[in-house]
């Protein structure tokens, strides 16, 4: 079970033992705690097809399961937690079985991450590297974040995509256990097919094309200017790109995201429209319009913050791929659920 030896040193000795026991009972640990996520939704699975109609009992079902759970265990049991547990066996319905006899280095969150990747050959690439590499979760995080099982895919440079990937996630790697058009395609920004696709030539690849694409768009746009400067008594910043809309009358500010979005992505755009309104916007213009376009969006962002119930702030996601049928009318749904969530009066309101 353990290669534990005696040598001269009693405190190498002693910090051996220590970590590897250490090491086997996080193993240990996460092994169970995957197979407890894989057949409990599994079992939720299963239930659901009893239901004549599926989806409102399945529902139905969680609802009451999380609390039951809720009740007896305390906290990690809750409906969405439920609905992740489903999703993952749905999404790796035989790696229960693969878990006896093999050495497991991948988390739970490191599953939970990849239930994020819709696509089954990216998640499944994404699942491959993870162990192969050893990535860490942050590391995971920010490849898929940033795309870069696609970006890699269209690169004929392969090798200065993944060059500048660990470059960047090397810092990430010390802890290996731990109503614009949505989506934006980055083939329909005119993004060359042999291209590079590293993030720097991608967000500049991005905001080169989103000109042109946002002028062929929509009705009334006209261009301002590109990574605008404003200057405040509390530093510089630059707008990556602004426009205006003379049927709207208002200007449209976009900034660019190679990652998922954040509250300080949020956070910055909110700033930037108040900002513009205050020193920009002359009388008879309408008030700003900001959108965030990123690699992901965010449910959460838009119940909780600032987005929720604001007309004037957006998130956008591009894609630098050209999807399949399905996963487009999958990724629609979810863009419309995002924004449905924005705008209800359902969230809480902030006091």
């Amino acid at each position: 079970m353990y290669e534990i030896s005696n040598t001269d040193d009693i405190f190498k000795d002693a910090q051996n033992i220590v970590e590897q026991t250490r090491n086997y009972a996080y193993q240990a640990v996460n092994i169970a705690m995957i197979q407890r996520n894989w057949l409990l939704g599994k079992r939720i699975a299963d239930e659901e097809l009893q239901g004549e109609n599926r989806a409102e009992y399945g529902k139905e079902v969680i609802n009451r399961l999380a609390n039951h759970l809720t009740n007896l265990y305390g906290k990690g049991f809750s409906k969405s937690n439920l609905y992740q547990f489903v999703q993952f066996y749905k999404y790796f319905p035989e790696i229960f079985h693969s878990l006896g006899g093999k050495s497991f280095t991948l988390s739970w969150t490191h599953y939970r991450t990849l239930l994020r990747v819709t696509d089954k050959k990216a998640r499944e690439w994404y699942l491959q590297e993870s162990e192969d590499e050893m990535w860490s979760v942050r590391t995971l995080d920010r490849n898929i974040a940033s795309q870069y099982y696609y970006r890699l895919l269209q690169s004929q440079n392969k090798q200065e995509v993944k060059d500048e990937m660990k470059d960047i996630t090397t810092p990430l790697q010390q802890d290996n256990l731990e109503f614009i058009k949505n989506p934006v395609v980055a083939e329909f920004l005119g993004l060359s097919p042999n291209a590079d696709f590293s993030e720097t030539k991608l967000e500049s690849s991005i905001i080169s094309h989103i000109q042109k694409f946002v002028m062929e768009l929509g009705k009334g746009y006209a261009f301002v200017a590109r990574q605008q400067h404003i200057k405040t008594d509390v530093g510089d910043y630059f707008i990556d790109l602004v426009f205006y809309n003379y049927i709207l009358k208002c200007f449209l500010l976009i900034d660019l995201k190679t990652s998922r979005i954040t509250h300080q992505d949020v956070g910055q755009m909110d700033m930037y429209v108040r900002m513009y309104d205050n020193l920009k916007r002359t009388e008879g213009d309408n008030p700003t319009i900001g959108l965030i376009l990123c690699s992901e969006t965010s449910k959460d962002m838009a119940r909780y913050s600032v987005l929720h119930d604001n007309e004037r702030l957006f998130q956008a996601r591009y894609l630098t791929f050209l999807p399949s049928i399905e996963q487009l009318k999958e990724e629609i749904e979810l863009q419309k659920e995002i924004f449905q969530l924005q705008q209800s009066n359902d969230a809480p309101t902030k006091q």
